[in-house]
Protein backbone atom coordinates (compact mmCIF):
# COMPACT_ATOMS: atom_id res chain seq x y z
CA UNK A 1 0.00 0.00 0.00
CA UNK A 2 1.47 3.36 -1.01
CA UNK A 3 1.28 6.34 1.32
CA UNK A 4 1.69 10.09 0.64
CA UNK A 5 5.38 11.03 0.77
CA UNK A 6 6.99 14.40 0.13
CA UNK A 7 10.76 14.90 -0.09
CA UNK A 8 12.08 18.46 0.07
CA UNK A 9 15.78 17.60 -0.12
CA UNK A 10 17.52 17.85 -3.49
CA UNK A 11 20.30 15.36 -2.74
CA UNK A 12 20.17 12.50 -0.24
CA UNK A 13 22.67 9.75 0.52
CA UNK A 14 21.59 6.20 -0.28
CA UNK A 15 21.66 5.09 3.36
CA UNK A 16 19.26 7.90 4.29
CA UNK A 17 16.77 6.80 1.63
CA UNK A 18 17.07 3.16 2.66
CA UNK A 19 16.52 4.03 6.30
CA UNK A 20 13.51 6.19 5.45
CA UNK A 21 12.03 3.52 3.15
CA UNK A 22 12.37 0.83 5.81
CA UNK A 23 10.64 3.01 8.40
CA UNK A 24 7.70 4.14 6.28
CA UNK A 25 7.07 0.58 5.13
CA UNK A 26 5.68 -0.20 8.59
CA UNK A 27 1.92 -0.94 8.44
CA UNK A 28 0.97 1.78 10.92
CA UNK A 29 2.57 4.63 8.87
CA UNK A 30 0.04 6.76 6.96
CA UNK A 31 2.07 9.75 5.77
CA UNK A 32 5.68 10.98 5.79
CA UNK A 33 8.07 13.67 4.61
CA UNK A 34 11.79 14.39 4.51
CA UNK A 35 13.04 17.91 5.16
CA UNK A 36 15.81 19.65 3.16
CA UNK A 37 18.34 19.03 5.96
CA UNK A 38 17.70 15.27 6.24
CA UNK A 39 20.63 13.01 7.13
CA UNK A 40 21.21 9.56 8.57
CA UNK A 41 19.96 8.96 12.10
CA UNK A 42 19.02 6.17 14.49
CA UNK A 43 16.21 4.00 12.99
CA UNK A 44 14.74 7.11 11.30
CA UNK A 45 16.63 9.87 9.44
CA UNK A 46 17.10 13.14 11.25
CA UNK A 47 14.91 15.54 9.32
CA UNK A 48 12.07 13.05 8.94
CA UNK A 49 8.47 13.58 9.99
CA UNK A 50 6.15 10.59 10.07
CA UNK A 51 2.46 10.23 10.93
CA UNK A 52 1.30 6.92 12.41
CA UNK A 53 -2.03 5.46 13.41
CA UNK A 54 -2.36 3.71 16.78
CA UNK A 55 1.40 3.59 17.36
CA UNK A 56 3.96 5.86 18.99
CA UNK A 57 7.68 5.15 18.61
CA UNK A 58 10.28 6.51 21.07
CA UNK A 59 13.11 6.01 18.56
CA UNK A 60 11.28 8.22 16.06
CA UNK A 61 11.35 11.08 18.55
CA UNK A 62 15.00 10.53 19.38
CA UNK A 63 17.26 10.43 22.41
CA UNK A 64 17.20 14.16 23.14
CA UNK A 65 13.49 14.60 23.74
CA UNK A 66 12.47 18.24 23.51
CA UNK A 67 15.67 19.35 21.82
CA UNK A 68 14.76 22.63 20.19
CA UNK A 69 15.19 26.35 19.82
CA UNK A 70 14.25 29.36 21.90
CA UNK A 71 14.72 32.97 20.85
CA UNK A 72 13.96 36.41 22.27
CA UNK A 73 14.34 39.82 20.75
CA UNK A 74 15.88 42.43 23.04
CA UNK A 75 16.28 46.18 23.28
CA UNK A 76 20.01 46.00 23.95
CA UNK A 77 21.84 48.33 21.59
CA UNK A 78 24.02 46.80 18.89
CA UNK A 79 26.91 49.20 19.47
CA UNK A 80 26.90 48.44 23.21
CA UNK A 81 27.01 44.68 22.65
CA UNK A 82 29.81 45.04 20.09
CA UNK A 83 31.80 47.23 22.49
CA UNK A 84 31.49 44.73 25.36
CA UNK A 85 31.34 41.50 23.37
CA UNK A 86 34.47 39.91 24.88
CA UNK A 87 33.31 40.55 28.44
CA UNK A 88 29.83 39.27 27.61
CA UNK A 89 31.32 36.17 25.97
CA UNK A 90 33.35 35.25 29.05
CA UNK A 91 30.48 36.21 31.34
CA UNK A 92 28.11 33.77 29.64
CA UNK A 93 30.65 30.97 29.99
CA UNK A 94 30.91 31.79 33.69
CA UNK A 95 27.15 31.91 34.12
CA UNK A 96 26.03 28.95 32.02
CA UNK A 97 27.54 25.45 32.48
CA UNK A 98 28.52 23.90 29.14
CA UNK A 99 29.65 20.47 28.03
CA UNK A 100 29.53 18.09 30.98
CA UNK A 101 29.41 20.84 33.59
CA UNK A 102 26.49 21.13 36.03
CA UNK A 103 25.16 24.03 38.06
CA UNK A 104 26.48 24.25 41.61
CA UNK A 105 23.05 24.98 43.06
CA UNK A 106 19.96 22.94 42.22
CA UNK A 107 17.03 24.69 40.54
CA UNK A 108 13.75 24.96 42.45
CA UNK A 109 11.76 24.19 39.27
CA UNK A 110 8.70 21.99 39.64
CA UNK A 111 7.04 20.21 36.74
CA UNK A 112 3.69 21.59 35.54
CA UNK A 113 2.75 18.10 34.29
CA UNK A 114 2.55 14.63 35.78
CA UNK A 115 5.28 12.05 35.22
CA UNK A 116 5.99 8.39 35.92
CA UNK A 117 8.38 6.81 38.44
CA UNK A 118 10.85 6.51 35.53
CA UNK A 119 11.30 10.29 35.52
CA UNK A 120 11.39 10.47 39.29
CA UNK A 121 14.30 8.03 39.30
CA UNK A 122 16.10 9.79 36.43
CA UNK A 123 15.79 13.23 38.02
CA UNK A 124 17.69 11.86 41.01
CA UNK A 125 20.25 9.67 39.22
CA UNK A 126 20.97 12.19 36.43
CA UNK A 127 20.89 15.20 38.81
CA UNK A 128 18.08 16.79 36.82
CA UNK A 129 17.70 19.91 38.94
CA UNK A 130 21.45 20.57 38.73
CA UNK A 131 21.49 20.05 34.96
CA UNK A 132 18.53 22.36 34.38
CA UNK A 133 19.82 25.54 32.73
CA UNK A 134 23.02 23.93 31.42
CA UNK A 135 23.84 23.88 27.72
CA UNK A 136 25.47 20.53 27.06
CA UNK A 137 27.72 19.92 24.08
CA UNK A 138 27.60 18.85 20.45
CA UNK A 139 25.58 21.20 18.29
CA UNK A 140 23.89 22.94 21.21
CA UNK A 141 24.67 26.63 21.41
CA UNK A 142 23.84 30.06 22.76
CA UNK A 143 24.12 32.89 20.28
CA UNK A 144 23.75 36.65 20.32
CA UNK A 145 23.25 38.33 16.98
CA UNK A 146 21.55 41.14 15.12
CA UNK A 147 18.83 41.27 12.47
CA UNK A 148 18.23 43.59 9.50
CA UNK A 149 16.96 46.28 11.88
CA UNK A 150 20.09 45.97 14.08
CA UNK A 151 17.98 44.49 16.87
CA UNK A 152 19.85 42.13 19.20
CA UNK A 153 18.48 38.60 19.59
CA UNK A 154 19.46 35.87 22.02
CA UNK A 155 18.99 32.32 20.69
CA UNK A 156 19.42 29.03 22.54
CA UNK A 157 19.59 25.52 21.09
CA UNK A 158 19.39 22.82 23.77
CA UNK A 159 17.41 19.80 24.94
CA UNK A 160 16.44 17.78 27.98
CA UNK A 161 19.99 16.82 28.98
CA UNK A 162 20.64 13.54 30.80
CA UNK A 163 17.07 13.15 31.97
CA UNK A 164 15.69 13.18 28.43
CA UNK A 165 18.40 10.84 27.19
CA UNK A 166 17.72 8.40 30.00
CA UNK A 167 13.98 8.59 29.41
CA UNK A 168 14.38 7.92 25.68
CA UNK A 169 16.76 5.00 26.07
CA UNK A 170 14.54 3.43 28.75
CA UNK A 171 11.47 3.43 26.54
CA UNK A 172 13.38 2.46 23.39
CA UNK A 173 14.71 -0.63 25.17
CA UNK A 174 11.26 -1.36 26.58
CA UNK A 175 9.72 -1.16 23.11
CA UNK A 176 12.39 -3.40 21.60
CA UNK A 177 12.11 -6.10 24.33
CA UNK A 178 15.14 -8.15 25.30
CA UNK A 179 14.80 -10.69 22.49
CA UNK A 180 14.97 -8.22 19.59
CA UNK A 181 17.82 -6.03 18.28
CA UNK A 182 17.38 -2.52 19.65
CA UNK A 183 17.90 -0.91 16.24
CA UNK A 184 14.39 -1.47 14.97
CA UNK A 185 11.13 0.41 14.44
CA UNK A 186 9.46 -0.59 17.68
CA UNK A 187 6.74 1.32 19.45
CA UNK A 188 3.77 1.22 21.80
CA UNK A 189 0.06 1.32 21.26
CA UNK A 190 -0.85 4.71 22.75
CA UNK A 191 -3.55 3.25 25.00
CA UNK A 192 -1.26 0.58 26.44
CA UNK A 193 0.31 0.97 29.88
CA UNK A 194 3.76 1.61 28.37
CA UNK A 195 2.30 3.89 25.72
CA UNK A 196 0.51 6.06 28.26
CA UNK A 197 3.63 6.18 30.42
CA UNK A 198 5.86 7.21 27.51
CA UNK A 199 3.45 9.92 26.33
CA UNK A 200 3.28 11.34 29.86
CA UNK A 201 7.07 11.32 30.26
CA UNK A 202 7.53 12.75 26.76
CA UNK A 203 5.48 15.78 27.82
CA UNK A 204 7.54 16.10 30.99
CA UNK A 205 10.76 16.21 28.95
CA UNK A 206 9.30 18.88 26.65
CA UNK A 207 8.47 21.02 29.69
CA UNK A 208 11.89 20.36 31.22
CA UNK A 209 13.66 21.39 27.99
CA UNK A 210 11.64 24.60 27.80
CA UNK A 211 12.38 25.45 31.45
CA UNK A 212 16.08 24.83 30.80
CA UNK A 213 16.18 27.13 27.76
CA UNK A 214 14.30 29.83 29.64
CA UNK A 215 16.72 29.64 32.55
CA UNK A 216 19.67 30.04 30.19
CA UNK A 217 18.03 33.01 28.45
CA UNK A 218 17.58 34.72 31.81
CA UNK A 219 21.20 34.01 32.71
CA UNK A 220 22.40 35.51 29.44
CA UNK A 221 20.15 38.54 29.90
CA UNK A 222 21.68 39.11 33.32
CA UNK A 223 25.23 38.89 31.96
CA UNK A 224 24.52 41.31 29.11
CA UNK A 225 22.65 43.75 31.37
CA UNK A 226 25.77 43.99 33.54
CA UNK A 227 27.47 45.86 30.69
CA UNK A 228 24.59 47.18 28.53
CA UNK A 229 21.25 48.84 29.22
CA UNK A 230 18.27 46.81 28.09
CA UNK A 231 16.28 43.61 28.59
CA UNK A 232 14.66 40.69 26.75
CA UNK A 233 11.10 40.63 25.42
CA UNK A 234 10.03 37.43 27.17
CA UNK A 235 6.37 38.18 26.41
CA UNK A 236 7.14 37.23 22.81
CA UNK A 237 9.35 34.23 23.47
CA UNK A 238 9.71 31.82 20.55
CA UNK A 239 10.08 28.19 21.64
CA UNK A 240 9.95 25.26 19.22
CA UNK A 241 10.82 21.63 19.87
CA UNK A 242 12.24 19.65 16.98
CA UNK A 243 12.37 16.23 18.67
CA UNK A 244 8.82 15.45 19.74
CA UNK A 245 5.52 13.83 18.84
CA UNK A 246 2.06 15.38 18.81
CA UNK A 247 -1.42 13.90 18.49
CA UNK A 248 -3.38 15.49 15.67
CA UNK A 249 -6.32 14.38 13.54
CA UNK A 250 -6.27 10.91 15.17
CA UNK A 251 -2.60 10.46 14.17
CA UNK A 252 0.71 10.62 16.00
CA UNK A 253 3.04 13.00 14.16
CA UNK A 254 6.67 12.20 14.98
CA UNK A 255 9.17 14.99 14.33
CA UNK A 256 12.78 13.86 14.53
CA UNK A 257 14.89 16.90 13.77
CA UNK A 258 11.95 18.83 12.31
CA UNK A 259 10.52 22.17 13.41
CA UNK A 260 6.79 22.45 14.02
CA UNK A 261 5.62 24.95 11.38
CA UNK A 262 1.86 25.28 11.71
CA UNK A 263 0.11 28.26 10.15
CA UNK A 264 1.31 31.49 11.80
CA UNK A 265 3.60 29.63 14.20
CA UNK A 266 6.95 31.33 14.84
CA UNK A 267 10.11 29.27 14.79
CA UNK A 268 13.89 29.35 14.52
CA UNK A 269 15.96 27.55 11.87
CA UNK A 270 19.69 27.77 12.69
CA UNK A 271 22.49 27.50 10.17
CA UNK A 272 25.99 27.27 11.61
CA UNK A 273 28.40 29.24 13.77
CA UNK A 274 29.06 31.75 10.96
CA UNK A 275 25.81 32.17 9.05
CA UNK A 276 23.37 32.66 11.90
CA UNK A 277 19.72 31.70 12.33
CA UNK A 278 16.47 32.42 10.52
CA UNK A 279 13.39 33.55 12.41
CA UNK A 280 10.46 32.10 10.47
CA UNK A 281 6.68 31.89 10.38
CA UNK A 282 5.05 28.57 9.60
CA UNK A 283 2.78 28.24 6.56
CA UNK A 284 0.96 25.16 7.85
CA UNK A 285 1.68 22.98 4.83
CA UNK A 286 -0.09 19.60 5.21
CA UNK A 287 2.29 17.97 2.70
CA UNK A 288 5.14 18.42 5.19
CA UNK A 289 2.88 17.45 8.11
CA UNK A 290 3.05 21.08 9.27
CA UNK A 291 6.84 20.93 9.62
CA UNK A 292 10.05 22.51 8.33
CA UNK A 293 13.75 21.74 8.65
CA UNK A 294 15.34 22.13 12.07
CA UNK A 295 18.55 23.58 10.68
CA UNK A 296 21.00 23.35 7.82
CA UNK A 297 21.76 19.68 8.40
CA UNK A 298 25.19 18.13 8.64
CA UNK A 299 27.30 17.65 5.52
CA UNK A 300 30.05 15.85 7.44
CA UNK A 301 29.83 13.59 10.45
CA UNK A 302 31.75 14.70 13.53
CA UNK A 303 34.61 12.29 12.92
CA UNK A 304 34.80 13.27 9.25
CA UNK A 305 34.82 16.95 10.16
CA UNK A 306 37.64 16.55 12.68
CA UNK A 307 39.67 14.51 10.19
CA UNK A 308 39.17 16.63 7.09
CA UNK A 309 38.44 20.26 8.06
CA UNK A 310 41.28 22.75 8.27
CA UNK A 311 41.66 24.73 11.48
CA UNK A 312 43.18 27.74 9.70
CA UNK A 313 40.23 27.91 7.32
CA UNK A 314 37.86 27.63 10.31
CA UNK A 315 39.56 30.62 11.97
CA UNK A 316 39.21 32.67 8.78
CA UNK A 317 35.54 31.72 8.36
CA UNK A 318 34.79 32.90 11.90
CA UNK A 319 36.47 36.29 11.59
CA UNK A 320 34.38 38.97 13.32
CA UNK A 321 32.49 36.49 15.53
CA UNK A 322 33.48 36.01 19.16
CA UNK A 323 33.51 32.25 19.76
CA UNK A 324 35.61 29.25 20.68
CA UNK A 325 37.40 28.66 17.39
CA UNK A 326 39.81 25.80 17.98
CA UNK A 327 40.12 22.03 17.77
CA UNK A 328 37.35 21.60 20.36
CA UNK A 329 34.76 23.10 18.02
CA UNK A 330 36.22 22.17 14.62
CA UNK A 331 33.50 19.54 14.11
CA UNK A 332 30.95 22.38 14.41
CA UNK A 333 32.65 24.61 11.85
CA UNK A 334 30.61 26.08 8.98
CA UNK A 335 32.03 23.61 6.47
CA UNK A 336 30.58 20.68 8.45
CA UNK A 337 27.07 21.84 7.55
CA UNK A 338 25.00 22.26 4.40
CA UNK A 339 24.38 25.79 3.11
CA UNK A 340 21.53 27.15 5.27
CA UNK A 341 20.50 29.66 2.58
CA UNK A 342 20.05 26.87 0.04
CA UNK A 343 18.11 24.85 2.60
CA UNK A 344 15.77 27.80 3.15
CA UNK A 345 15.21 28.12 -0.61
CA UNK A 346 14.00 24.50 -0.65
CA UNK A 347 11.28 25.13 1.92
CA UNK A 348 9.59 28.28 0.70
CA UNK A 349 6.29 26.38 0.81
CA UNK A 350 6.83 25.49 4.46
CA UNK A 351 7.92 28.72 6.17
CA UNK A 352 8.07 32.43 5.55
CA UNK A 353 11.36 34.12 6.46
CA UNK A 354 10.93 37.03 8.88
CA UNK A 355 14.51 37.78 9.96
CA UNK A 356 18.06 36.56 9.55
CA UNK A 357 19.97 36.92 12.81
CA UNK A 358 23.68 37.26 12.09
CA UNK A 359 25.94 36.12 14.94
CA UNK A 360 28.16 38.33 17.07
CA UNK A 361 28.80 35.94 19.96
CA UNK A 362 28.61 32.14 19.89
CA UNK A 363 28.76 29.87 22.92
CA UNK A 364 29.37 26.13 22.54
CA UNK A 365 30.29 23.28 24.87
Amino acid sequence: MSIPITIYAEELEVDVLHQFAKAINEPYVVKAALMPDAHFGYTLPIGAVVATRDMILPSWVGVDIGCGMAAVCTDFKLQDVVEHRDKIFHGIYRGVPVGREFNRVASDWTSPVEFSPVINKLMKSRKGLLQLGSLGGGNHFIEMGYDEQDRIWIIVHSGSRGVGHGCATHYMALAANSDRPIEGNYGFEPDSINGKSYIMDLEFCLQYALASRLLMLHKVEREVAYYCSGSCDFDNLINRNHNHAEYRDSLWIHRKGCTHADLGMLGVVPGNMRDGSYIVEGLGNPDSLYSSSHGAGRRLGRGQARDTLNLEAFVQQMEGITARVDKRTLDEGPSAYKDIHEVMDLQKDLVKILHLVRPLINIKG
